[in-house]
């Protein structure tokens, strides 16, 4: 039978940084930004020994401390991150010849992995003493009959932390598919399927659809006339646990490359905002001239004081890796933002056309 596999790796930033750094395992660990919770940034990772704390991926790092304030923090080493995610999907692809495996890359710290098996489980055992004897990486894996279940089902294989979405079995390998997808599934909240946000979620409920049962008993017509003709038959689609189910072997390519900046103070001058704009700008056009493809659109992210953050974002007259072309393009974006209050935060990213 065919099975898709969802390597996802533990903690995976965290786990790269306590191999450089063995004398910090089983303390909290949180990356992000400089490393100084004392000046701006947001979290990239935490250890499960953080998360114990509430301590989460995309919170401010001084929120970190002060919920954690035990905890090492520590610089983001992104290379450092991109070598040890190639060694794992070098791993991954190695099952490729003896399995039939196929894998689709997902990001650093994921993959699907598609393969003809009559035992999913063993296969997933295998890739996952294969990654740790390689990298020294653990990673859990979701078994399901499509990439949706599969995904999901990593949740339930993940060791047991505190979170919003309840505790997982932390066994390492689960298994999700139609058979039991209702019985695990139908009275969770909707937040719990994989491509439904907290925005979404409180659309749905709007609707009265709270739970994925309820969301998987609606009716698509009535959904597609209130969110849209794609989008609210695909919602009714991720409650019955409906998705893509072949894995897709093609290389993975960054979709997008950008770069942002967290100011130590906000500014409050324009101007300095426009400055910081250009150099990220220029930064993400070097980033694209060295991908050798062109951007087909640019985006620019604002984050004001407090911690409001605003996009906008604009497709390209025509491709181009032209540093005066993504520049202007973001200076265009800019003067788009019609408040001028404190800004914390600004990020410039290039996306490609094509994929």
């Amino acid at each position: 039978m065919y099975r898709v596999l969802h390597v996802d790796l533990d903690q995976f930033i965290a786990a790269v940084e306590l191999l450089r750094r063995p004398e910090l395992a089983g303390r909290p660990v949180v990356v992000g930004g400089h490393g100084d919770p004392t000046r701006r940034g947001v979290v990239a990772t935490a250890s499960y020994a953080a998360r114990e704390y509430g301590v989460r991926s995309g919170m401010p790092l001084r929120t970190a401390a002060r919920r954690c304030p035990d905890a090492v923090f520590l610089p983001a080493d992104n290379p450092a991150y991109e070598a040890a995610s190639a060694e794992v999907m070098a791993v991954l692809r190695d099952f490729g010849p003896t399995d039939g495996a196929v894998v689709e890359v997902l990001g650093w710290d994921e993959a699907f992995v598609g393969a003809t098996t009559d035992v999913p489980e063993d296969l997933a055992g295998r890739i996952r003493e294969a990654v740790h004897a390689r990298t020294r990486l653990t990673c859990c894996v979701g078994i399901g009959d499509n990439l949706l279940r599969a995904k999901i089902a990593t949740e339930f294989a993940k060791p047991p932390v505190r979170s919003e979405s309840g505790v997982s079995a932390g066994t390492g390998v689960f298994t999700l598919t139609a058979e039991n997808w209702d019985e695990l599934m139908g009275d969770r909240s909707t937040r719990a399927l994989w491509g439904i946000g907290a925005k979404t979620a409180a659309k749905l409920a709007d609707r009265g659809l709270h739970t994925v049962r309820e969301l998987a008993a609606a009716d698509p017509k009535a959904l597609a006339a209130e969110l849209g003709p794609a989008l609210g038959p695909w919602y009714v689609h991720l409650g019955r646990g409906i998705s893509r189910v072949e894995v897709r072997g093609e290389p993975w390519v960054a979709r997008s490359l950008g770069h942002e900046e967290t100011f130590a103070a906000d500014l409050t001058d324009w101007a300095d905002v426009r400055t910081a704009a250009v150099d990220l700008a220029r930064r993400v056009a070097a980033d694209v001239a060295t991908e050798g493809r062109p951007a087909a659109r640019v985006a620019v992210t604002v984050r004001f004081a407090p911690f409001t953050t605003r996009s906008r974002s604009l497709t390209l007259a025509e491709p181009t890796a032209d540093v005066a072309a993504i520049e202007a393009a973001a200076l265009d974006l800019l003067e788009r933002f019609t408040t001028r209050r404190a800004v914390r935060l600004v990020g410039v990213r290039a996306e490609f056309g094509g994929e």
